[in-house]
């Protein structure tokens, strides 16, 4: 099948390189000539394991080509993938101008048929929209697809080649066939290829990441509940999580969620809801708890120091907001390091994949180093904002050499509290009181 997708994000570059792992031809468009030459000479803009070496795959096979010529791709194609950004706007809800314009030139460059597939993460509605866009640009025949993606980064591929679920949101029973023929490699196993109407599917993506925020957050609250009772949330966590009713995933306390969806998402669907006359009181909650539980490590060291943070000198490992990607938008650890700085403390920062990309928002504000270790010499604490496995088993004794003051602020709980306390070190994790 011949396929447009229309954005380069990370959404696009994935599905689109995907797509053409399964055999399809697939055309990726951008307007950012710069990111298509880079793309064109194999640079990849994103880290995400396994994408690289994919995308190089599918370009030397002819199967996967990138342009900013999207009159061209969509003539050539009968499936074309909206996959562009939905910033957050001011108010909290999605901004769908890139969305939108997308819809438009598509469009105007439209010879035929052709199936329009909304694959970036939208509102309710925003299907309606996209026709009322195309509409105006063409009297051609159309239908849009609702395809909301559900790709964890660091997981992406996996996510896309061996998905739980695909949803389609269509009413027309000959574009749900071509859909499914299209996920038809991706579901062998068996997991379902799920057909509903277009607003429920809109919908369902971000019910999905609500529900999961939802968890987190309930999580830090107990985490939060199991510091002043003297309880072990680890311990909770395999009580509550060993329940079939509940199991075990998004179970895990820390300093917060970030990155580009959980946050966004979260405040778009309240925003829906306002928008239908109706309070999403627990989603308020959820968002309350998370950035409040972004705070956390700072005021763990400020009790510590007894409020006094200033001329100190921290280390912080992990900048991306989760492990295997470069992505640091919402990330805990920016709060964290703002926070830091503020009261007067220097930073220092290392991160296996997001040194760039933190550089981007921080510009020099803080110290980067390629290695962990390089960020503990003549420091006064570490906190651990990310968890990278390359953090999950340092050398202990080396790093108490390297520091000032042995102590270790843990927003990810890593580490053996036992362990640390017989290699010297105070350690403070989330949800067990005090430092053992």
């Amino acid at each position: 099948m011949k396929i447009a997708v229309v954005g380069t994000g990370y959404v696009g570059l994935v599905a689109g390189t995907c797509f053409a792992e399964s055999g399809n031809t697939v055309t990726c468009v951008d307007v950012d000539e710069a990111k298509v030459a880079a793309l064109n000479d194999g640079k990849i803009p994103i880290y995400e394991p396994g994408l690289e070496e994919m995308v190089l795959k599918n370009v030397e096979e002819e199967r996967l080509f990138f342009t900013t010529d999207i009159d061209q791709a969509v003539k050539d194609s009968l499936v074309v993938f909206i996959a562009v950004g939905t910033p957050p706007d001011e108010d909290g809800s999605a901004d769908l101008k890139h969305v939108l314009g997308a819809a438009a030139s598509v469009g105007r460059a439209m010879n035929g048929y052709k199936i329009i597939v909304d694959k970036s993460t939208v509102p309710v509605g925003t299907a309606r929209k996209v026709a009322q866009a195309i509409s105006a640009e063409t009297s051609h025949p159309f239908n849009v697809v609702s395809n909301p993606e559900f790709l964890k980064e660091g997981a992406a591929i996996d996510d896309f080649m061996k998905p739980d679920r695909v949803v389609i949101g269509t009413d027309d029973p000959r574009v749900a066939e071509i859909m499914k023929e299209l996920y038809s490699p991706f579901v062998r196993s068996g997991n379902p290829i799920i057909i509903m109407d277009v607003a429920s599917a809109e919908l369902t993506k971000y019910a999905a990441n609500a529900m999961l925020a939802t968890r987190i957050s309930f999580m830090n609250e107990i985490a939060n509940i199991c510091e002043r009772v003297g309880a072990d949330v680890t311990k909770v966590r395999v009580g509550i999580g060993t329940d079939s009713r509940i199991g075990m995933p998004f179970l895990f306390p820390g300093a917060g969620y970030g990155g580009s969806c959980f946050p966004k998402d979260s405040r778009a669907i309240v925003k829906t809801a306002e928008e239908h006359g109706y309070t999403f009181q627990i989603m308020n909650a959820v968002e309350a708890v998370n950035n409040e539980q972004k705070r956390v490590l700072f005021k763990k060291a400020q009790s510590f120091f007894d409020g006094d943070l200033a001329g100190k000198s921290f280390a912080v490992w992990g900048l991306a907001f989760k492990a295997k990607t470069d992505d640091v938008r919402e990330a805990s650890a920016l709060v964290l390091i703002q926070e830091l700085l503020d009261a007067g403390a220097k930073v220092r920062v290392h991160d296996p994949e997001a040194i760039e990309t933190t550089r981007r928002v921080m510009g020099d504000k803080v110290e980067y180093f390629g290695h962990a270790y390089e960020t503990l010499k003549g420091t006064d604490g570490l906190f651990v904002a990310t968890e990278w496995n390359e953090f999950r088993n340092p050398d202990f004794e080396k790093m108490k050499g390297l520091m000032n003051n042995a102590v270790i602020f843990d927003g990810r709980n890593l580490y053996n509290p036992h362990t640390l306390a017989e290699a010297g070190f105070k350690y403070f994790r989330i949800g067990a009181p005090g430092a053992e």
